[in-house]
């Protein structure tokens, strides 16, 4: 080998080592925060809704690990009991309760919150986790537009069936899981239920905004009372969330290599969740919006809170609270 093909023999070994280098450091950026928190939730009751898939079933197995009571609230009784044996292949920690909960029925969701106020004696934190993205349009069987149905109103009947007993196992903390894409949302009271020209991806950013109002109204009337409200945003992750998305497969093939570059992996989504649950630093605090475990300033289409007011009302009636 001459000189000139050692050097340049060298220089390509540099350039793959170099270019390994940018692509860890890029995977390292996007996979976000990690909570730091060591606190351990024994004797803690924890619910999940949608615990049986994506985020929902990653924050199960680490608070499990933690030794929390988890009660994995899904519609999918069936699906749940396959988390619960996929949660016991990593971890032997804490309890896991399969209880069954539809957010697209008003009338399950009544049903868990009595069983729910019957049989637990505390609950520590509630996470609002499930949701539904960009389906066609359906309705729940309450006759709401199904990602407003699912993703706000049927949290927020849950939340306030649930708040009394939230308030006498104080202190304890709510958790509601948005999306950084509700800043592209509206909330337009005429129309609601989305019946007038549906979009799917509007309908979701409508939703999660919905999400983000309701956590500032719920903190401002939950003030004294010592139960704690966290809204975050999980950033972009590889789960089913995106099961009404159709993508060829080969697209899909094509962009994994980028899609494990650029997106994270449940484990990574949610961490923010964890954090908000458990965290020492935010036992003090309230009402605040988190991502990459850190706070983050509200967006301004969050500030309206003459419209997260009105929401409320809206929603009081709507689900005749």
């Amino acid at each position: 080998m001459t000189v000139l093909e050692t050097i340049e023999s060298k220089w390509k070994w540099i350039l793959f080592g170099a270019a390994g280098v940018g692509i860890l450091m890029i995977r390292r950026r996007m996979a976000g925060g990690v909570c730091r928190s060591k606190r351990l939730m024994t004797g803690k009751t924890v619910i999940i809704t949608g615990a049986n898939t994506g985020i929902g079933k990653a924050t199960a197995v680490e608070l499990a690990k933690r030794e929390a009571r988890v009660v994995l609230a899904c519609r999918d009784v069936s699906k749940a009991e396959q988390a619960v044996k996929d949660i016991r292949a990593v971890t032997k920690n804490g309890e896991l309760v399969i209880r069954e909960l539809d957010l697209a029925n008003f009338a399950s969701i009544r049903k868990f919150a009595d069983e729910t106020n019957k049989k637990d004696a505390h609950v520590d934190v509630l996470i609002n986790n499930a949701g539904i993205y960009h389906c066609p349009f359906s309705k729940t069987d309450d006759g709401l537009e199904m990602q407003m149905g699912v993703n706000h109103f049927g949290h927020f009947l849950l939340t306030n069936l649930l708040r009394n007993k939230l308030e006498s196992s104080v202190p304890s903390r709510i958790i509601i899981v948005s999306s950084g894409l509700h800043q592209y949302g509206t909330i337009d009271f005429t129309n609601l239920n989305s019946e007038v020209e549906y979009d799917k991806a509007k309908a979701y950013n409508n939703s999660k905004l919905a999400n983000n109002l309701f956590a500032r109204e719920l903190d401002r009337r939950l003030v004294g009372t010592g139960v704690s409200v966290y809204c975050l945003r999980p950033g972009m992750v590889r789960s089913d969330l995106g099961r009404h998305v159709q993508v060829p497969r080969i697209l899909r093939w094509l962009g994994f290599p980028l899609a494990w570059l650029l997106v994270k992996s449940t484990y990574e989504g949610c961490q923010t969740v964890v954090h908000c649950a458990v965290s020492e630093e935010l036992d003090e605090v309230s009402g605040g919006f988190y991502g990459d475990c850190k706070q983050e300033d509200w967006s301004l289409v969050s500030t309206d809170d003459h419209t997260a007011k009105r929401l409320w009302e809206v929603s009081e009636k709507i689900v005749k609270l």
